[in-house]
């Protein structure tokens, strides 16, 4: 387990037992050349903690995105997959050969990983990332963040979510701005979703608020999201320009990894738990910027990042404080690779 994961960081399910494997380094080992599978529908939300995992354990993983007409959708995560997307059906991606290991993420995966163990008698082990909103057995392993309510013995429940900016790869991150000498504020902005919208009245605080920063001497550096309102960008850029600092406009690759790893401080819309959970898995301040809008699970786990003393609220004044990194990933990642050889072990078993 990693710093960072102790205390409250981690809330795994006292029922897991799956001893057998304690470091990342023998889960890699043990896993070497395992077929995986991502069965999502596409979100770069559902995919990324499925990558993060698979690159975590250094497994090259195949994206299988499935797009179930409107009825069959309307019917999962209880109902039948698309016929279309049978394995036997042209362009299907359910199409073998199969894989060892199924990763699902999304309302609609889960029946999709109900279909593939059926159809493999078993031998595909499957895992599920959030509340599949089906009960537990709708895989072998699921994992879900505090904030979600499913609890069982295949169930791991962390406080951040896995994601794909492991250490080696923050380290190796560089800049696509000069330094200044000025501390950099990194500024990762998202914006309008189900539960929040960027109203004119939160951009007009947030620019406030990040002109004060300027004047307490930090320089702004940042990204916009898929999500970000255009008039939002427009004037983060704007500001950006005006006090020396640097905001992406959308030409070459996107900084985020950057920004996570060589800003001073990160300044984070609170609208995605997987912005705030990426930032964290840094150790560097995170201050938090409410958007319009509730979100009971959001909160949840705010109140679990400041409780462990990883994030504060923004409020004009960038803060210097330290802590130790938090990142589930790993501790997800070896645990997958126990419950699956367990599995194997027990299909061995059963088959001789």
């Amino acid at each position: 387990m990693r710093a960072g994961e102790r205390g409250c960081r981690v809330a795994s399910s006292p029922e897991i037992r799956a001893p057998g494997i304690r470091t990342l380094e023998e889960a890699q080992r043990a896993l070497a050349g395992t077929r995986v599978w991502l069965v999502t529908d596409g979100k770069a939300g559902d995919l990324s903690p499925g990558l993060g995992l698979a690159e975590r354990l250094d497994l090259a993983a195949e994206s299988r995105i499935i797009a179930p007409r409107r009825l069959y959708a309307a019917l999962m995560p209880w109902g039948p997959i698309d016929p279309r997307e049978r394995p036997d059906r042209p362009g299907s991606p359910m199409a073998p050969p199969f894989p060892d290991i199924a990763i699902g993420a999304g309302r609609r995966a889960a029946a999709y990983l109900r279909f593939l163990k059926r159809s493999s008698a078993g031998r595909i082990f499957t895992m599920f990332l959030r509340d599949p909103r089906s009960g537990a057995g709708t895989a072998d392993f699921l994992w879900v963040p505090q904030h979600d309510r499913l609890r069982g013995p295949n169930v791991l429940v962390t406080l951040t979510t896995p994601h794909r900016f492991s250490p080696e790869r923050l380290a190796a991150a560089t800049a696509p701005w000069a330094s200044d000498g000025r501390p950099v504020l990194g500024l990762l902005i998202g914006g309008t979703s189900k539960d929040f919208r960027f109203s004119p009245e939160d951009e007009g605080r947030l620019i406030a608020g990040l002109r004060q920063a300027v004047q307490e001497g930090w320089r702004l550096c940042g990204t916009p999201s898929r999500r970000t309102p255009e008039n939002v960008a427009r004037g983060l850029a704007a500001l950006c320009a005006e006090t020396g600092g640097w905001f992406w406009d959308g030409r070459g690759e996107n900084p985020y990894p950057a920004l996570l790893a060589r800003s001073d401080a990160l300044l984070v819309t609170m609208d995605s738990t997987n912005m705030l959970g990426e930032a964290v898995a840094t150790g560097r301040p995170v201050l938090g910027f409410r958007l319009t809008g509730q979100s009971h699970k959001l909160d949840t786990f705010w109140r679990g990042l400041v409780e462990c003393g990883a994030a504060r609220p923004f409020q004009g004044r960038p803060e210097r404080y330290s802590y130790e990194p938090i990142d589930a990933t790993e501790t997800i990642a070896i645990e997958l690779a126990r419950r699956f050889l367990a599995h194997r072990v027990s299909r061995d078993r059963f088959s001789a």
